[in-house]
């Protein structure tokens, strides 16, 4: 029986205007697994503030992105989307001498192409397995659950449902980690290693944490693989969560408090890099190569550094191959 494997990221504007970033973040913020504060009040304050608001500020950040990498070279529109779908080319071909049963495709969370419809079309095409690999390497109901519930609406009325799994997570799998810790020593072979490592990633609100959430826990986890791998010292790197929206607490401490807090009290140099992103996206790009670059040398600092994504490194495709691998039948 072939098995069709979709890979899975959050999605993006389909074009870096207003009007495009309106309809995303509409699709994005009404989720309830994104925001849970009380339906009534929350889709008064998005549609009231958010949506007349945000688009507008922040499409010009995605306009700076579009059609562009992290190392300057050029990409097909939005970055996170041409990067999750070269990610399942280039897996296709990993897999293709190993697994000629398997075929990978793509979707997103938010935008296009949607879960529903890349379904849709393979089992038109006679697949009756799916594995959906979500790649957030470390859980959370802000991400991962949004795309189980998304597989429990597809098929909530079918009669004849496929064999369909969910990766949950994969935060400290040997080969994700090496990959990471590759990347890092690629970066320090090149440029010489900075005095401290930030691991920055992406945040989500305290109280999620305190309901159960196991997103903080699997972030230190990888983090402390990492330093692991990479022999350091505590005193050389440090966990933060950076793109924090909204006035309630979010899991502390802050990446652009930390950075300003380091070039103030003299840190020359930093490394930045961002585990939880599996492909350069907004966050990435633009909020800690360009915002908090410019946070850091206006505190004191003199030398910054954002060590791209995994995105297509031969490793991380391996990784990504291997955690596919470990969940077929053998």
């Amino acid at each position: 029986m072939s098995t069709a494997v979709i890979l899975m990221n959050l999605g993006t504007p389909a074009e870096p205007t207003a009007a495009a970033v309106r309809k995303f973040l509409r699709d994005f913020l009404s989720d309830p697994r994104v925001v849970e504060i009380p339906r009534p009040l929350w889709l008064a304050i998005l549609h009231a503030l958010v949506l007349p608001l945000r688009p507008r500020r922040i499409a010009p950040a995605y306009a700076e992105i579009w059609g562009r990498s992290a190392d300057g070279e050029p990409v097909e529109g939005s970055p996170l989307l041409y990067y999750t779908r070269r990610q399942a080319e280039l897996l296709q071909e990993h897999l293709a001498g190993r697994r000629a049963d398997i075929t990978v495709t793509h979707a997103v969370t938010y935008g296009a192409p949607g879960l529903e419809s890349v379904v849709e079309r393979m089992r038109r095409e006679g697949f009756e397995s799916f594995i959906v690999f979500p790649l957030y390497p470390q859980y959370s109901a802000t991400t991962t659950a949004a795309i189980y519930d998304q597989v429990a609406q597809i098929f909530r009325r079918s009669r004849d449902i496929p064999d369909i799994s969910v990766i949950r997570d994969y935060h400290r799998h040997p080969l994700y980690i090496r990959a990471l810790a590759n990347s890092v020593r690629e970066h320090r072979a090149k440029r010489g290693a900075a005095e401290k490592l930030l691991l920055s990633f992406h945040g989500i609100p305290r109280a999620n944490i305190n309901k159960g959430d196991p997103y903080y826990r699997q972030c230190c986890e990888t983090a402390e693989h990492l330093a692991a791998e990479l022999g350091l010292e505590k005193d050389r790197w440090q966990i933060s969560f950076q793109s924090r929206f909204g006035k309630a607490e979010w899991l502390q401490p802050y990446t652009d408090r930390v950075l300003v807090e380091w070039g103030r009290g003299g840190v020359a140099s930093v490394d930045v890099i961002c585990p939880a992103f599996s492909a350069d996206c907004l966050e990435t790009l633009e909020e800690i190569s360009v915002e908090n670059r410019a946070n850091f040398l206006r505190a004191g600092g003199k030398e910054y550094h954002y060590i791209p994504a995994l995105n297509l490194r031969r490793d991380h495709i391996e990784a990504l191959g291997a955690v596919i691998e470990e969940r077929l039948p053998r």
